[in-house]
């Protein structure tokens, strides 16, 4: 059963309906008992607290799927301009050798 936080304070915190929190919180805690290491400094052994403890902490963020979709976008934009970059970087480099 999970004391602390509430599904209440979750809810708070989070903004998102029962069902969100629900679906993140065990995807969440379905990482950790893989192995992925959990971003909270409290000691539970319960994968299912550490997640709830990170959404509550706020290190675990919650998207719609309308925001889930611009994040990507965004990420995606970000990635494109770390490339340009990247290749800017390349003829700089090219230009100084043939100079």
């Amino acid at each position: 059963m999970l004391v602390k936080p509430t599904v209440p304070e979750l809810l708070r915190e989070t903004k998102k309906n029962r069902y969100s929190l629900v679906i993140a919180t065990a995807k969440r805690a379905r990482q950790i008992s893989k192995g992925s290491k959990p971003m909270t400094k409290d000691d539970d052994i319960s994968p299912i607290s550490l997640a709830a403890d990170e959404i509550g902490e706020g290190k675990v963020v919650i998207y719609d799927e309308n925001q889930w979709k611009e994040e990507q976008e965004r990420l995606e934009k970000s990635k494109e301009q770390e490339d340009e970059n990247d290749e800017t970087e390349e003829i700089d480099e090219n230009s100084q050798e043939n100079a």
